[in-house]
C-alpha cells in the first residue's frame, strides 16, 4: 500500500494555509486557524476519520480563511488518494450529541457536490459565524472531487449541531477511504476510472 498522505499550501492576497494530511493515521492534529471553533470542528474530522491533520492558516477574514482550508483539505484528500484504487469510495455515518443527531453520506467519485440542509438559530456558534459550516461543506466537496450530503435530523443547540456534523463526515470519510482488499489494484467504479 503506497504512503497516502499529501501536503497542500495556498498563499493568496487573503489567506495563508498550509494542510498535512495522512489518510492512514492515529487521528492526530495540529490545527491552528485562528478561530478556537472551528480548530474544534476540524479536529473530530482527525479524531473520528482517524486521519491525521496538520493544518497552519491565518488571514484577515473569516470567510475566506474557512473557505481556503476547505479547498486544501479538499486537494489534499483528492491528491492523497491517488488513482482511488481499492478504496470502499462511499461512506455515511449517523451521529448523536445529545438532542441532536446528524447524518453525512459521501461517496468519492470524481464529482463535486455538496447538498446541506442544517439551520442554525444563531449567527454565530462561539467565535465562528454558523453559515461558514455550510460553506465549508460545500467547498471542501467541490476540491476533493466528492459528493456530500450533511443533514441535521434533530437538533436544538447549535453548537451540538455543528460538532455532530463534522464528526459525521470524519466517519464517513474513513469508511469511504478504507482499502476494501477484495478489489485492491481495481477502482471502484465501472467506467474503470475515477476522474479528479
Amino acid at each position: 500500500m503506497a504512503n497516502r498522505a499529501a501536503s497542500v499550501t495556498r498563499e493568496t492576497s487573503e489567506t495563508k494555509i498550509s494542510v498535512e494530511l495522512a489518510i492512514d493515521g492515529r487521528g492526530k492534529f495540529e490545527i491552528h486557524t485562528g478561530s478556537k471553533m472551528f480548530d474544534h470542528m476540524l479536529s473530530h474530522i482527525a479524531q473520528h476519520g482517524l486521519f491525521d491533520i496538520k493544518i497552519q492558516a491565518s488571514g484577515w477574514d473569516q470567510h475566506h480563511l474557512v473557505e481556503d482550508v476547505a479547498i486544501s483539505l479538499g486537494k489534499a484528500l483528492s491528491q492523497a488518494l491517488g488513482d482511488k484504487k481499492g478504496i470502499v469510495r462511499m461512506g455515511h455515518a449517523l451521529v448523536p450529541m445529545d438532542e441532536a443527531l446528524a447524518m453525512v453520506a459521501v461517496d468519492i467519485g470524481g464529482r463535486g457536490y455538496a447538498v446541506i440542509d442544517a439551520k442554525f438559530k444563531r449567527k454565530k456558534i462561539g467565535d465562528m459565524e454558523s453559515d461558514l459550516v455550510a460553506h465549508f461543506l460545500q467547498a471542501f466537496a467541490h476540491e476533493g472531487r466528492l459528493n456530500l450530503h450533511a443533514r441535521i435530523l434533530s437538533g436544538g443547540n447549535d453548537h451540538h449541531m455543528a460538532e455532530a456534523i463534522f464528526k459525521a463526515l470524519g466517519r464517513a470519510l474513513d469508511s469511504a477511504t478504507k482499502l476494501d482488499q477484495r478489489i485492491i489494484g481495481e477502482v471502484p467504479s465501472t467506467k474503470g476510472v475515477i476522474e479528479g
